[in-house]
């Protein structure tokens, strides 16, 4: 037990526990620490998972046997977290969206880089099976140059939503742009290999009472002098949707789906003929348990025990959250705004 890395998992929320299964699951980590702030949540994964239960989370990050934590708290916490732990000599896995601001991404990133330890960010949907197929495909040229994507991705969330921390600002730090929209930039980004060169954005507070947090948002979003890619991360989606829609110049990539609520996951790739006429078109369906939690661990325990190259670095998570910052300035400003 002594050579397997020693994890905390500070939040035993949904998230907090997909992470602490993994963590205990996987051969070369075992969850030793959780923490929360509700003591029937901590009770429950420190059962499932066979570990203590922590009184707070600075006692975790300074425990001998932990190697690094896992933070999966509100947005407004994860900051604080993450910094103290990297200052600790502990590696850290931070849930997405990288704190509420651009500064606190730029702080963690920062802290790892003096500390010399993994910062991961966690982009689960980068381990979806369809979307990194299509990922690889778009890198090898499959669909020609990239020339614009479509993300759309949405839920119906639920009456007295407005009473959970999301709808606070102080704890989220901005609305469905934040939650959901935070992960179609990072794939935007990830498939066109870099950042936006200027965005422009709307945001709606259409249905839900969630004061100055929007629960719509729009986004366009210019790579390089050409490229265009369109976001809307919606609240008022209904029935759960994921749809990530890649064009190039010679065809399309085509993702739905995540399992479970969003539908099975599916990669369609449309293949223009030099003819002209009726595209080859071709699906496959990712079918079974979501293994996207479980990959990502593996990646992660990659980084800390090898070294190896990880996806989900802190660089990335601070592309992001520039491109996140740009799109709330230009909703505020009426106008384009760069990253």
């Amino acid at each position: 037990m002594s050579a397997r890395l020693g994890v905390a998992v500070v939040g035993c929320g949904l998230i907090g526990r997909r992470r602490a299964h993994e963590a205990a699951r996987d051969p070369r980590s075992r969850c030793v620490v959780v923490v929360d702030t509700s003591a029937a949540a901590s009770a429950q994964l420190a059962g499932e998972v066979e570990a203590e239960i922590g009184p707070d989370w600075q006692s975790a990050v300074r425990r001998p046997d932990v190697g690094a934590v896992v933070v999966a708290t509100p947005n407004g916490f994860l900051r604080d977290i993450a910094v103290a732990t990297l200052a600790a000599g502990k590696h850290v896995l931070v849930e997405k969206p990288m704190g509420r601001t651009l500064a606190e991404a730029l702080e963690m990133r920062d802290a790892a880089t003096r500390a010399g330890k993994v910062l991961k960010i966690g982009f689960n949907h980068r381990y979806h099976p369809g979307i990194a197929e299509a990922r690889r495909r778009a890198g090898a040229g499959v669909i020609g140059d990239l020339v614009n994507a479509r993300c759309r991705y949405g839920h119906g969330s639920r009456p007295g939503c407005e009473r959970e921390w999301r709808a606070n600002r102080e704890l989220a730090g901005g609305g469905e742009l934040t939650d959901q929209g935070v992960h179609a930039i990072d794939l935007l980004n990830w498939f066109f290999g870099g950042l936006p060169a200027s965005v422009f954005a709307w945001l709606q507070t259409a249905v839900w009472p969630l004061g100055d947090l929007e629960d719509n948002a729009f986004g366009l979003l210019r790579y390089g002098s050409t490229a265009v890619a369109s976001l809307h991360a919606s609240m008022t989606q209904w029935k759960n949707l994921f749809s990530l829609e890649v064009f190039g110049t010679r065809g399309a990539l085509i993702m739905e789906g995540l399992g479970k609520s969003y539908g099975v996951e599916t990669l369609t790739e449309v293949r223009c003929k030099a003819e002209g006429g009726v595209p080859d078109v071709q699906t496959v369906r990712y079918e079974g348990e979501d293994l996207s939690w479980r990959l990502e661990w593996q990646d992660f325990l990659g980084a800390v025990l090898e070294g190896r190259p990880m996806l989900g670095t802190a660089d990335e998570g601070v592309g992001a959250m520039r491109v996140l910052d740009a799109l709330y300035r230009s909703a505020q400003a009426g106008a384009p705004a760069a990253p």
